[in-house]
């Protein structure tokens, strides 16, 4: 069971690893400029802090492996990787914007967005879907 947990751990990881740069991609597809990733502190981390307009952007990714979907479309409402972003998961994201923002004493305005991902492995084709201001 230990193990089968760790093998477990470690899929999702990669999973989210290979998610967050489609993502970024997908970012500057959009126009944005990746200003870092994973930008970390104790309480909480920032997947990619872009900006747009003059808007510094904090987003959260949430991937989704095709192996958990039975088809990977834009149409798909069954399940949204976004509506994993819990309103804690929100709440440490937002403290960790301000301690970015006032560490860089950058005065700009920010929001947080999050960019769901659906990933199919097996054929190497993914699916983005970006939702602004989700706080």
């Amino acid at each position: 069971m230990y193990i089968y947990r760790m093998v477990e751990d470690r899929e999702r990881k990669y999973v989210g690893r290979i998610g967050e740069q489609i993502a970024a991609d997908f970012l500057v597809r959009k126009g944005f400029s990746i200003l870092m990733r994973n930008y970390r502190k104790p309480w909480g981390e920032i997947d990619i802090i872009a900006e747009k307009g003059n808007v510094v952007r904090f987003v959260e990714v949430k991937t989704l492996a095709q192996e958990d979907l039975p088809n990977v479309s834009r149409e798909n409402n069954n399940y949204r990787p976004e509506e994993q972003v819990q309103p804690w998961k929100l709440k440490k994201i937002s403290r960790t914007a301000e301690t970015y923002m006032n560490a860089t004493r950058d005065h700009r305005e920010y929001q947080i967005d999050v960019v769901g991902v659906f990933i199919d492995l097996s054929k190497r084709v993914a699916r983005c879907r970006l939702y602004e201001q989700v706080l």
